[in-house]
């Protein structure tokens, strides 16, 4: 087992607490790594867990879990988990999972989760749309698709995603997030291969020749999944597209990592705006 045999590695470091009185990590914990790696697995295919299922009519329950260990890992140690589904069965799926420290294989195991009816338990064959999901997976497809159109077109999905994001989770109050400019922006809206809506976000002109990105938005548990990477990228394409040269966007402080991984840099003091701190930010298109 290598770390190239896997398209999803999850990065974690030790901590303390993992730490036995052999000064290694406890036996027990790496359930929990495997476990936690899990739940980026599912946000590697953009199906936010449990939400996904509900469509599906069905969950997943653990069948069996088992470990080998091959060498310990220690505290501070930089681990990666890498999960794969090796192979789907009637109602079953068996997913493989391998714990690294650069190249050194320290542990092996296995994942069986049977999917089921949630009301009795009772095993129901794998849905084909989420066979395929997994399958396209694993064949290194494209996990999201993100369409560009109007309000008329995106509206609603867009609305559901801010709504969600910036007035639920946020505080942000609804007259605030609405606003004019909505009716002549191009949205973008992130879906995934169950028509579910991920992300948004909008592109309207700021001044003549620079393009302004805004309304950014990611459900809670698909960030760091690449959707919002995906709406920014097409958005930024839209902008070239229409001869824009420069793209601005005032980002939350708490995301402007994020975006200066796209290239945007910083411009101007912090400010607020709906009562967050702010940053503007530019792109040369």
């Amino acid at each position: 087992m290598k770390r190239n045999d896997f398209r999803l590695l999850h990065r974690l470091r030790v901590r303390w607490a993992e730490i036995d009185a052999q000064n290694i990590v406890f036996n027990g914990h790496y359930l929990t790594y495997f476990d936690t790696a899990m739940a980026d697995y599912w946000r590697a295919l953009a199906l936010p867990y449990p939400e996904a299922m509900k469509p599906l009519d069905g969950d997943l329950y653990v069948k069996k879990a088992s470990i080998e260990y091959h060498a310990s890992a220690r505290y501070d140690d930089l681990l990666e988990v890498g999960v794969r589904c090796a192979r789907i069965g009637n109602s079953s799926m068996h997913f493989q999972l391998g714990i690294f420290r650069q190249d050194a294989h320290l542990i092996s195991g296995e994942l069986i989760y049977v999917f089921a009816d949630p009301r009795t338990q009772t095993a129901k064959p794998v849905p084909t749309a989420l066979r395929e999901a997994l399958q396209a997976f694993e064949a290194g497809q494209s996990m999201i698709e993100v369409r560009l159109g109007t309000w008329q077109t995106l509206g609603q999905d867009a609305q559901a995603i801010r709504r969600a994001v910036f007035i639920e989770e946020q505080g942000i109050p609804p007259e605030m997030e609405w606003d004019e400019a909505d009716a002549t922006s191009v949205h973008a809206v992130a879906y995934n291969r169950f028509g579910m809506p991920l992300a948004t976000g909008r592109l309207l002109e700021h001044v003549p020749g620079v393009a302004k990105i805004g309304r950014m938005a990611a459900l809670r548990t698909m960030r760091g999944g690449g959707v919002g990477r995906a709406v920014l990228e097409a958005l930024m394409r839209a902008a070239r597209e229409r001869g824009y040269r420069e793209a601005v966007l005032h980002a939350q402080t708490s995301a402007a990592a994020f975006y200066a991984r796209s290239g945007f840099a910083p411009r101007g003091p912090q400010f607020e705006e709906v009562g967050i701190p702010h940053i503007e930010m530019v792109k040369t298109l």
